[in-house]
């Protein structure tokens, strides 16, 4: 619920810019620019948000932490719902946007600490497939409802995750930390049932914190290792080449696109076919991602986004430049639902869900939660300059050299990963480390074979 909570929040425009930008919001006098803020303000505000939230998940914990967030992102939504000038529009949205940015680093955390480690991976996955069905949700409900009721149902969604999730548990690896052993016991028996015996859970557990411990090596001495040098460059790398490549453009303004193109489908029909298609592909993705390894849906993702975009610049360059007759026109308008559809498909199958697990992969233990808290804001700072921007950039070289930009962006992506970022699939992460500071052990040879299961 709070990934969809980050879904309702990043997709409250997409359905609805067209309509704001005719004044039918508040009777707010809304322009390009002006959309640009109010879309661009969430992601500010998630940029914001991520080094305090892992703070707030170490001290207060991470239950605790994620239901305080329901206070601020409801003020968040009601100075929106009432916003009598834009300013209060801008601000109820970074509060909005601080909130989606705390979810990202506090929903992963809480569901890999509870789960199995057999099902570890899959539930993983499934924070990237329901922040689509948020986005999905947005989709649905703007088209059935006006604007002010639309705003007033996506304020109750923090109300439903509360009111689940109050009744959950704190993990029982945070419990370990605080040394209250028999909490963590009452956690496991909530989340394994009564007939588990949890006692050889609540040892590895214990036995891991202690290693992590005794292992405990400086922040400046980690970060003069080849290793941890050459994951950064990795992890910043796909983070840049996921938001760089306009995915953001595309979910704030996918409305405002579908009618600069003048598709003769209604753009919100349109963004909500967008949107289901996204969510079968994610679903998809969640499903193979750990059979066919994170590098071939790397490669392939950034390479057919590439496509993508340049199918979509090509039709904006015969739409903008005139290069062909009405009737020819009308006859392509379902070249950008095709496109952004193919975009939106290749983008949850790789580029989306895989930097921010290949992130957890890479970096070394006794800084990754620094080194992805500021990965993470790095990602929303990108996203923040693509979302500001892209109208801007669209109105001063025109839609199609824009998303021509996107589809380079796509291409440099593909060669980097084919050259530069390992598989990590089967491996340990005593292999990772080895193979990322140069080293080949009998085994890693194997693997890179592609012999490993």
């Amino acid at each position: 619920m709070g990934s969809v909570v980050i879904g309702t929040v990043l997709g409250w425009t997409s359905n609805i810019s067209v309509e704001m930008k005719k004044g039918n919001y508040n009777e707010l006098p809304i322009d390009d620019d002006s959309l640009g803020w109010i879309g661009s303000s969430a992601t500010l505000g998630a940029m914001v948000m991520s080094f305090p939230m892992g703070f707030m998940c170490d001290k207060l914990g991470r239950k605790l932490s994620m239901l305080l967030l329901t206070i601020p992102i409801i003020i968040g939504w009601l100075l929106i719902i009432n916003a009598n000038s834009l300013v209060m529009i801008y601000i109820g949205r970074f509060i909005c946007g601080m909130i989606a940015g705390a979810y990202c680093v506090s929903a992963p955390l809480y569901t890999s600490e509870i789960a199995e480690k057999e099902v570890r991976g899959t539930l993983g996955s499934c924070f990237q497939l329901f922040y689509t069905i948020g986005l999905l949700f947005t989709y649905i409900v703007a088209l059935a409802v006006d604007m002010k009721i639309y705003t007033i149902v996506l304020t109750v969604m923090p109300l439903v995750f509360a009111a689940i999730f109050f009744f959950e548990p704190e993990t029982p690896i945070f419990r370990m930390k605080q040394k209250r052993e028999a909490e963590a016991r009452e956690s496991l028996l909530r989340l394994r049932g009564n007939k588990y015996d949890v006692d050889a859970e609540l040892r590895e557990i214990k036995s891991a914190l202690e290693e992590e411990d005794n292992n405990q090596v400086s922040f400046l001495k980690s970060i003069k290792k080849r290793s941890t040098k050459k994951a950064a460059i990795i992890c910043f790398s796909l983070m840049f080449f996921q938001q760089a490549t306009g995915v953001n453009a595309v979910v704030f303004y996918m409305s405002t696109i579908f009618e600069s193109a003048g598709s003769g489908l209604d753009p919100k029909i349109a963004t909500t076919i967008v949107g289901v298609i996204q969510v079968v592909s994610t679903f998809v993705s969640s499903l193979v991602i750990d059979r066919l390894g994170r590098r071939i849906l790397l490669i392939g993702s950034n390479f057919f986004m590439a496509i993508s975009g340049c199918l979509l610049g090509i039709f904006f360059t015969l739409q903008e430049r005139e290069l062909v007759d009405r009737q020819t026109l009308a006859t392509l308008g379902f070249l950008p639902i095709a496109a952004l559809s193919l975009f939106m498909i290749v983008y949850s199958m790789g580029i989306g869900p895989i930097p921010w697990m290949i992130s957890s992969e890479l970096f070394p233990a006794e800084i990754k939660s620094l080194a992805i808290s500021v990965a993470v804001t790095f990602n929303w700072f990108i996203a923040f300059l693509i979302t500001k921007f892209y109208l801007n950039l669209k109105n001063a070289i025109g839609g199609d050299v824009t998303f021509y930009i996107f589809s380079v962006i796509g291409l440099v992506g593909t060669v980097f990963v084919s050259f530069v970022v390992p598989e990590t699939k089967g491996k340990s992460f005593d292999q990772i480390q080895r193979e990322l500071n140069g080293e080949k052990s009998s085994s890693d040879g194997i693997e890179n074979l592609g012999y490993s299961n």
